[in-house]
């Protein structure tokens, strides 16, 4: 009887502390300051001394944060663009290759029904004596 209630409770605790955690980030995101660079909090951290004083000063690193993280994402999406284009140059010079070899196979392939023709033609001429 006391096992059974442990393991109740056990699980109750498992899904309340589901839902408690679920719902942390809405309670997070509530006391998060209205404007950016108007103190600390918004990013996530204290923000130094400029960012926690607001003003111009505060806006103003907050736009040279933003600038460097928008540069960072443009230098990543050409990097990503970069990689696919030699990807695709890969993959189409790996394709040519197996159209060639597949050319060679085929010609290889009719040679050899050449000479099974043959053989037959040899093979069935002599029977007929």
């Amino acid at each position: 009887m006391r096992l059974v209630r442990e393991i109740k409770m056990a699980a109750y605790r498992a899904v309340v502390g589901r839902l408690f955690a679920l719902s942390r980030p809405v309670c997070l995101v509530r006391m998060m300051s209205g404007e950016m660079g108007s103190g600390s909090g918004r990013g996530g951290g204290g923000g130094g001394t400029i960012r926690d004083a607001g003003g111009a000063f505060g806006k103003m690193e907050h736009a040279h944060e933003e600038q460097y993280f928008r540069q960072l994402q443009q230098q990543q999406l050409e990097a990503l663009r970069e990689q696919q284009k030699h990807m695709i140059e890969t993959i189409e010079k790996e394709i040519e290759h197996h159209e060639e070899s597949i050319k060679r196979n085929k010609e290889q392939l009719a040679k050899y029904h050449k000479l099974m023709q043959k053989s037959d033609s040899k093979g069935s001429g002599s029977d007929s004596d």
